[in-house]
């Protein structure tokens, strides 16, 4: 007798969305203000959105942040867990207030050098994400400090050498998942090597392919081979391994060709910002999302307007319905990035107390006490 393989988790749910819930699945987006905006309530409601982004704004305490945390939680459809995401890498990318406490940069761990540290303060942080509400962590950054002009990332590399960045930023992804928090490496390809900000123009990175495959992108290809949950694109353009000099986001021979192709990647894909002019400065914001999506890319961030996300998701659903082939791609993304929503739902504090007994515990105290003397050794 045969016995049937199970079905993906969530495939019996994406069979029954229609379109506009189908596309809605790729977007993550972000708000202005301290509370759930009553329209994405409601469109997390009816399945047109897959979550929400969080940043340091609406964030002003640890209550508005449990209290949004929780409101986003309940808010969607039952059978959707939401992603619900920031960016916490350390350093000067920190999004939870205080007395939350947050790591130094990436590069202060990187001179330490030690394997277990990052994994242990990373699982610390992680253990605090998940008791706000929090399932998706935007880190760790995988790119490489490899030009010490770059305007964007700097510090918040762990290090110069490819192979240490690699080794304590897949560490640093461990940390996070083991206490059910998705890890998402960015930038791929790799934004070191850059003198431009892509938040305000398209930078170029001009190496050749095997520069890129030795520099930039080993950490990435070491993060694939370890089976990282989700990796970011960056909006920066490679010549060599794209031609036509376009963002890494909207570039199929870079996502879908060599991450999905050649390095055989099955996690889930997120866009940067699509509201940066590194990747919107030639085209429109919806057309840069029906690029991104056909491309390969599983979720769309957009972070500082609903309204924006309304026009993009309009622009999915026309798309999806003249062309079958783009239609097939929403549906590959949102079964996709929904599998591992199952994977790690929210599962926020159900009291303020209890969230604040995992961000102050001894434990915590011990871990960050730890770090302090390895940075700065007692004489």
């Amino acid at each position: 007798m045969t016995t049937l393989a199970p079905a993906p988790p969530g495939l019996e749910v994406i069979e029954r969305l229609s379109l506009p819930q189908l596309c809605g699945q790729l977007l993550v987006v972000g708000f202005q203000g301290t509370t759930l905006p009553s329209s994405l309530s409601a469109a997390l409601s009816a399945g047109l959105r897959a979550g929400v982004i969080l940043f340091r704004t609406n964030m002003p305490s640890i209550e508005t942040t449990w209290s949004l945390c929780q409101a986003t939680h309940h808010a969607a459809a039952a059978d959707l867990p939401p992603i619900i995401s920031l960016d916490q890498e350390g350093g000067q990318v920190t999004r939870l207030p205080l007395p939350a406490r947050s790591l130094p940069s990436m590069r202060t761990l990187g001179r330490i050098g030690d394997v277990d540290l990052v994994q242990r303060a990373a699982n610390i942080v992680a253990r605090g994400l998940a008791a706000f509400g929090f399932n998706c962590n935007f880190a760790p950054v995988l790119d490489v400090d490899s030009n010490p002009n770059n305007p964007i990332i700097g510090d918040r590399s762990f290090s110069s050498d490819p192979h240490l960045v690699a080794h304590l930023g897949l560490a640093f992804a461990r940390g996070l998942s083991r206490a059910g928090i998705l890890a998402c490496g960015k930038h791929f390809p790799g934004h070191g090597d850059t003198i431009h900000d892509s938040h305000l123009e398209l930078p170029i990175v001009r190496r050749s392919k095997s520069q890129l495959h030795k520099v930039e992108l080993l950490p990435f290809r070491e993060a694939v081979d370890q089976q990282i949950d989700a990796i970011m694109t960056a909006h920066v353009a490679y010549p060599a391994l794209d031609g036509r000099a376009v963002p890494a986001t909207l570039s199929k021979p870079i996502i879908t060709d060599l991450l999905r192709g050649d390095w055989g990647y099955r996690g889930v894909v997120f866009s940067d910002d699509l509201d940066m002019n590194g990747v919107k400065l030639q085209q429109s914001l919806e057309s840069c999302a029906v690029d991104a999506i056909r491309a390969g890319c599983d979720v769309l961030l957009i972070c500082h307007s609903t309204e924006a996300a309304d026009r993009v998701l309009d622009a999915l659903v026309r798309e999806a319905e003249s062309d079958p082939a783009f239609c097939n791609r929403v549906i590959v993304a949102a079964q996709r990035n929904l599998a591992a929503r199952y994977r790690c739902p929210p599962r926020p504090a159900q009291q303020l107390c209890s969230l604040e007994y995992v961000l102050l515990g001894e434990d915590v105290q011990r871990l960050f006490s730890e770090i302090d003397e390895r940075i700065s050794p007692p004489d």
